[in-house]
């Protein structure tokens, strides 16, 4: 007996996360798993968002059995993620049969050439309970409950609670572990737009309308990296509230992307500015080119560069600062970020933050605008980026997104209702759950020609 393709895929994928700067989505996107059946990469994509998604939850399943606290963190990596995607499939998956969650863990344990685990392994699968987990129970009242249940690090439930409150907060961490819905992007003019969709149709890939915007689509079924769209890149995988901060850029004539890979804002800028010289920065030369691919704008131009230290003269009109961030607001879709994050690294992304920020106001023109971003939940990232950048400068102030958002209503752009909802005093803040998107924040700066007025 053999494992079968789809958890041989998943163990896989697991080890390179577990052990590895590796990501989920990233490999499950991969030649590898695209030559897997429709059945077999769909089970391989559940079972490896299913095991991060619920990481803790499955450990402490573990710990029950096996002896010792710190039993599972003792483990080696290959043992412990069998055993984990085995209890993810007894606990969470009915439809899967026993026999196949026990059975193929096993062989999963022997293909990775650790047979002395095999009884271990065996004993502690044939101990823990079949069934799926329990309703939410209705005594949540504290982080630490929240943390549990749902799966998250303690520390990072508590600064959400203090940050945005309790309801806010279990709201969130209940969307963290659903699968988020699809979002595209329609990377063509409006005129074409409804023969895109047609032609998306007619390939299998049924789509509603965005929550928020005129250019976004919300896929309802089937598989949009295989259609002729996608490939063609006239249709890309955006979330909305990305394409939501791209949005906020407006038009200008010279136009900095500073941290512009893997490129979707870029392009989203690109199609509302085609006649804007546009430059999309990239630290890691790879990345720059594979958004040479994946960009087909002519007015794009693409430099690896730091963003620290642009090799780039002259002012720009409008700059997006969308800055390398802790990435809590897409923990549905990236749920290892939440077991590789550590408090200690908010120093860190604070610091290089603000200096991209600096850079990005040094760059911008008067009267030209910079667009702080993050997809991250954390204040330190977010208003307090903002904060530490502009203390002692003068000559800038911060735009009221609402206005701005209001802006967008008008023009037909945004087809949310209410503002208000998106907003946290003068910046955007969108939440997963609260907000039918990723949680993102943003900051519109503007440097003003007259410092007195």
């Amino acid at each position: 007996m053999s494992a079968s393709p789809a958890r041989i895929a998943a163990f896989d994928i697991l080890l390179r996360v577990e052990t590895q700067e590796a990501y989920a989505v990233e490999l499950l996107h991969s030649e590898k798993v695209s030559r897997l059946s429709v059945a077999d990469r769909n089970l391989a994509m559940q079972l490896v968002m299913g095991v991060l998604r619920w990481q803790s939850r499955l450990n402490s399943a573990i710990a029950e059995i096996a002896t010792g606290k710190n039993s599972v963190s003792k483990l080696d990596p290959e043992v412990r993620i069998a055993l984990r995607l085995a209890v993810f499939q007894l606990r969470f998956l009915e439809r899967i049969p026993e026999s196949a969650a026990v059975n193929e863990s096993v062989e999963l344990v022997k293909r990775a050439r650790k047979r002395s685990a095999v009884p271990f392994v065996n004993a502690v699968l044939r101990k823990i309970a079949r069934g799926a987990e329990p309703a939410i129970p209705p005594s949540l009242s504290t982080a630490e409950e929240l943390a549990k249940w749902f799966s998250h690090p303690q520390w990072l439930v508590e600064g959400w609670v203090n940050q945005f409150g309790f309801e806010k907060t279990k709201v969130i961490c209940e969307a963290d572990q659903a699968t988020p819905k699809t979002s595209l992007r329609l990377n063509v003019s409006a005129d074409v737009a409804q023969g895109v969709i047609e032609e998306l149709n007619a390939e299998g890939v049924e789509a509603e309308s965005g929550a928020l915007l005129t250019s976004a689509l919300r896929v309802v079924s089937g598989d949009v990296t295989r259609t002729a769209a996608f490939r063609e890149r006239r249709v890309a995988i955006q979330d909305e509230a990305s394409q939501l901060v791209a949005a906020l850029v407006g038009r200008g004539a010279r136009i900095l992307d500073c941290c512009a890979a893997p490129g979707g804002k870029t392009s989203a800028i690109a199609l509302n500015n085609p006649e804007a010289e546009i430059i999309a920065v990239e630290l890691y030369p790879q990345r720059a080119q594979m958004m040479q691919r994946f960009i087909t704008a002519p007015n794009v131009q693409v430099i690896a560069a730091d963003a620290t230290d642009l090799p780039i003269s002259g002012s720009f009109d409008r700059i997006l600062a969308d800055v390398p961030c802790s990435g809590t607001g897409t923990l549905a879709r990236n749920p290892e970020i939440k077991w590789k994050l550590q408090q200690s690294d908010s120093d860190d992304l604070h610091k290089r933050q603000v200096a991209i920020l600096n850079a990005a106001l040094d760059k911008v023109g008067p009267n030209g605008r910079v667009v702080y971003s993050t997809c991250s939940l954390e204040e330190r990232e977010n208003v307090g980026v903002v904060d530490e950048a502009l203390r002692g400068k003068t000559g800038f102030r911060i735009l009221d997104c609402g206005s701005l958002l209001e802006e967008l209503k008008t023009s037909g752009a945004l087809i949310w209702h209410d503002i208000d909802a998106l907003v946290d005093g003068p910046y955007l803040r969108t939440l997963q759950g609260v907000h039918p998107c990723d949680g993102f924040f943003a900051a519109v700066i503007e440097k003003y020609s007259n410092p007195s007025g």
